[in-house]
């Protein structure tokens, strides 16, 4: 005999703001389907379209005991209208009349109800126990019908993002915990959301965005009523703008064939199930309605599950896959371990969300603490108007030819980068389409410069053999890295990355600095001068610092290291025999990337900028990486406190979205390529030199990171990030026995850890165990041999930057444990 439920209610008084700050963003299980209902606007029946979910799957056997979880996240005009609610008195009402036979047992709960309807009389009951389960639950109800965000403004249960997700999380683990041992197919759970796609949440932010992070396949419910195509697509698009799979869109049948426009619209991509009128009457209990929808239901459900198992076998195929076919960058292919394969199901913010198996599988979140190869700064939000913007603006231009044409978004590109990093030096912005090609660029402006300054240009006018009136080198720093192009490769040191084994036309061309580095160790700044240096009076003495703020203050140009950088830079140039060649001086700003993520003394690039003056050879600064906030500041020149001849920006500059890259540049450096001959001007291009979505990215992103408005971490002057990295933590990391040096500056943190013979340097291994580890604690790190980092974004909270330093000294205890 079939017992029908109770209602189960609990209610948690909030009379204040719910907050929290979770470790990290839940994770979404897959052991069982799980799916959002989306309307295109409010009214569209997507209850009706989940309670026909749950009929399918709960009524369609008597002999198969199946599981169905309902989720409404988000209610408003509670108790009167009670989605929940209406969902199980259906399936109540429907399994009398389909199959009275059919055991169900269901429970209905309200986690979390606005201090309003306290004197709600909702009396508990008893749940009723059978052969399949049907599980209702509300996790946050308000009593006035409108919108949750006015709601909970109204009523005094506001609610952070944070809360509705994680609470959310929490009932997807009920959900595991009660189907375990079941078949896949056998439990589905739906998460039906309030309004249409774009309603706001109880925070304000659009439902959309609220519910990104798990990035839950798709069921739309459209409209189809006068003007429902228009909405049902608007809809539709606003999903997948965002990244959302919809498997499947259904809607009343209105009389208007809405579904012929929306099937040809979605190219048949997306099955468009159209569903039958439903009664108006209100007295009408929709029970022939669902009947005559039941086969309806049953091929959604279909639809569903195929869809569900399809992503499963992909997400399990793909690193088999990848594995046969792929060639991945800068890998050792024979030492990718099995389970080595990292599968990325998607990106949010900071955080990517890989496929994992755990006790079942789930796409779980994993901050990306490398910055997808330092290209990263966006938050969830950002990412989401980037998104917005580069689909304006390729659907405007797609891809138009640049050569003495213009276009808006460059255009507004190169102003703010003159306005910006560029203020007070630059006058001209030439675009490329990554930081090596910006490098190369700049390398032939530099010549050039040099040549027209030392009078080596031939006549322009037959500039077609290769004879040279003088073979021009670089000045560089060892441990530099400017990129993998031929050109960019020979103006830097020998490394790891220039040997026989990876280029063997490698010469080096040019005469490589051995440059002073800055570190910290038991909580000390300190400076470490190679050898070659003279300086009798600190012979044998360390020199340090209580803080980075004096490392870059720019009163230590009076001090005796500054005689003593100034004596070692000349000593150099004077006995390299063809220092009268050096045409370029070329190096990164204050932090050396690929290198070794080392520091180097921003004193000793300030005194190396001024001798090349003197000497007129132009100076290049490599911001590929440290530009736009990386370093704390917009441009590294700020923190060394003097302006190149040429820069060079890419990565962050687009958010990370997009590849492109600027070569900046003064106007004397543009005017050494003006003449009456085309074999003057700078003959370098790229097919999709300045193309229009990398300059509409690299506006949003430039005006976004510098606007206190939309980057909580820019102090009110506007010039500089807020201090990211938590001092105590720094200091416990840097003076832990496992570490050589630490750095921290801006968005980056370095440590290296102590190793000799092969356990340091770029091809050691020494550190996987740890990085292993600090994977399966959410953190997706990437090392240079014995050297880790974190890099976080310009927007990223302290908060989540010092739960980072908590994990890495963790698992660095436990690191340093086993190997002790």
């Amino acid at each position: 005999m079939f017992r029908f439920p109770s209602l189960l209610l609990s209610r948690r008084l909030h009379r204040r703001k719910l907050s929290s700050t979770p470790s990290r963003p839940p994770s979404l299980p897959l052991s069982h389907p799980i799916y959002l209902i989306w309307g295109s606007n409010t009214g569209v029946g997507k209850t009706l379209v989940s309670a026909g979910i749950a009929a399918s799957s709960l009524l369609s056997s008597a002999t198969t005991p199946s599981q169905f979880h309902y989720l409404k996240p988000l209610q408003t005009g509670f108790p009167a209208d009670s989605d929940s609610r209406f969902v199980l008195n259906k399936l109540r009402q429907l399994s009398l009349l389909r199959n009275p036979n059919v055991h169900l047992s269901s429970s209905h709960r309200v986690l979390n109800v606005s201090p309003a309807v306290l004197d709600t009389n909702l009396l508990p009951g008893e749940v009723g126990r059978g052969h399949s389960e049907l599980h209702c639950k509300t996790l946050y109800a308000w009593e006035e019908a409108v919108s949750p965000h006015l709601a909970a403004e109204r009523e005094g249960l506001a609610v952070q993002d944070s809360v509705v997700l994680e609470t959310l999380g929490e009932c997807f683990e009920y959900v595991v915990e009660r189907g375990a041992g079941r078949e896949r197919s056998d439990v589905l759970c739906v998460v039906e959301t309030a309004g249409g796609v774009a309603s706001p949440g109880p925070s304000g932010t659009l439902q959309c965005d609220l519910y990104r992070p798990f990035r839950i396949p798709a069921v739309l419910v459209g409209d189809g009523r006068l003007g429902g195509i228009s909405g049902t697509i608007s809809a539709y698009e606003s999903l997948t703008l965002r990244g959302y799979d919809v498997v499947a869109v259904a809607f009343e049948d209105h009389g208007l064939l809405n579904e012929g426009p929306l099937m040809s619209y979605m190219r048949n991509k997306v099955p468009v199930l159209v569903l039958p009128p439903i009664p108006r009457d209100p007295s009408n209990d929709l029970m022939e309605w669902f009947e005559s929808s039941h086969r309806i239901f049953t091929n959604l459900k279909e639809i569903m599950l195929s869809a569900y198992f399809e992503r499963i076998k992909k997400l399990q195929d793909m690193p088999r896959e990848a594995r046969d076919i792929i060639w991945w960058p800068f890998t050792q292919h024979k030492l990718v371990p099995d389970g080595g394969v990292t599968v990325i199901d998607s990106r949010c913010g900071e955080n990517f969300s890989i496929f994992k198996v755990q006790k079942t599988e789930v796409i779980a979140p994993q901050f990306d603490a490398c910055a997808s190869w330092w290209t990263q700064g966006p938050d969830a939000i950002m990412q989401a108007e980037l998104a917005r913007e580069m689909g304006y603006t390729a659907a405007r231009f797609g891809h138009v030819m640049f050569p003495e044409n213009v276009h808006e978004p460059a255009l507004n590109c190169a102003k703010l980068l003159l306005q910006g990093v560029g203020k007070g030096w630059a006058s001209r912005t030439y675009f490329s389409d990554n930081g090596s090609t910006a490098i190369e660029i700049a390398l032939k402006m530099a010549f050039r410069k040099f040549s027209v300054d030392h009078g080596f240009i031939v006549d322009c006018h037959d500039d077609t053999t290769n004879e040279r009136p003088t073979e021009l080198m670089v000045l560089a720093l060892q441990r530099s890295y400017h990129g993998d192009t031929l050109g960019a490769m020979e103006a830097q040191a020998p490394s790891s990355y220039t040997g026989f084994l990876q280029q063997p036309w490698y010469t080096g061309r040019g005469l490589f600095l051995d440059p002073p580095s800055v570190f910290m160790h038991n909580n000390t700044w300190n400076i470490s001068i190679p050898e070659g240096y003279v300086w009798e009076s600190q012979k044998g003495q360390s020199i340090t610092f209580s803080s980075s703020d004096e490392v870059f203050h720019k009163g230590r140009d009076k001090s005796e290291l500054a005689t003593v950088y100034s004596s070692y830079i000349s000593k150099v140039l004077s006995r390299f025999k063809e220092s009268n060649n050096v045409g370029a001086l070329i190096m990164e700003p204050v932090i050396q990337g690929a290198g070794g993520m080392h520091m180097v003394d921003p004193l000793f690039q300030r005194v190396l900028v001024n001798e090349c003056r003197s000497r007129k050879i132009p100076v290049i600064f490599d911001e590929v990486f440290t530009g736009f906030w990386r370093l704390g500041v917009e441009t590294a020149a700020e923190l060394i406190h003097c302006v190149p001849d040429i820069a060079c920006f890419g990565k962050l500059l687009t958010g990370g979205i997009i590849p492109l890259a600027v070569t900046l540049a003064t106007n004397a450096v543009f005017d050494s390529f003006i003449g009456d001959s085309k074999l003057k001007a700078l003959l370098h291009g790229h097919s999709y030199s300045a193309h229009a979505m990398g300059c509409a990215a690299a506006v949003k992103s430039i005006q976004w990171f510098k606007d206190p408005c939309s980057n909580s971490n820019i102090t009110s002057e506007g010039r500089l990030l807020r201090e990211l990295w938590d001092d105590k933590m720094v200091c416990r990391i840097s003076s832990h026995p496992a570490i050589q040096r630490v750095v921290t500056l801006g968005t980056l943190f370095v440590l290296e850890l102590k190793g000799e013979g092969a356990s340091a340097g770029y091809g050691s291994l020494y550190a996987r165990p740890l990085i292993e580890k600090l994977r399966e604690d959410g953190i997706y790190m990437r090392p240079l041999g014995n050297v880790i980092y974190l890099l976080c974004g310009p927007c990223t909270s302290p908060e989540i930057c010092n739960q980072l330093l908590i994990k890495l000294h963790r698992q660095l205890e436990e690191f340093y444990g086993c190997k002790n």
